[in-house]
């Protein structure tokens, strides 16, 4: 999954539609921080949480009820501030702490939505 929408809905509904489960609203509040370009759900997609219909890509709750975000940061983008930002932001829809994982560095001028594609 890349771009701004996490959700895999399997095409059930729009994109950007967000629902009312805590973890989708999670989501799309860190991705409408400043400095981060997407989600990322782990090399072979383990980071993800699993709603009924649905896959959250690059939010996971942990056994303990703590939450981990992995974000892809924009090109420029100071880690830690951003880091910081995506914690606080995503404080409010968790139960316990968040921790933020920086799982890459967008390419400068990279199009999240493009990413991967042949460029010829």
């Amino acid at each position: 999954m890349s771009g701004k929408d996490p959700v895999d809905r399997g095409g059930a509904a729009a994109p950007g539609d967000v629902g009312p489960d805590p973890i989708e609203r999670m989501a799309a509040v860190v991705l409408a921080v400043d400095g981060v370009a997407e989600l990322d759900g782990g090399r072979f997609g383990e980071v993800a949480s699993y709603l009924p219909g649905r896959r959250v890509s690059g939010v996971r709750i942990r056994d303990d009820g703590t939450a981990e975000v992995h974000v892809v940061l924009e090109w420029g983008a100071v880690a830690l501030d951003v880091a910081d930002a995506v914690r606080r932001a995503a404080l409010p829809t968790a139960v316990r702490p968040v921790d933020v994982v920086i799982a890459d560095v967008a390419a400068r001028g990279d199009d999240p939505q493009t990413s991967g594609e042949d460029r010829t």
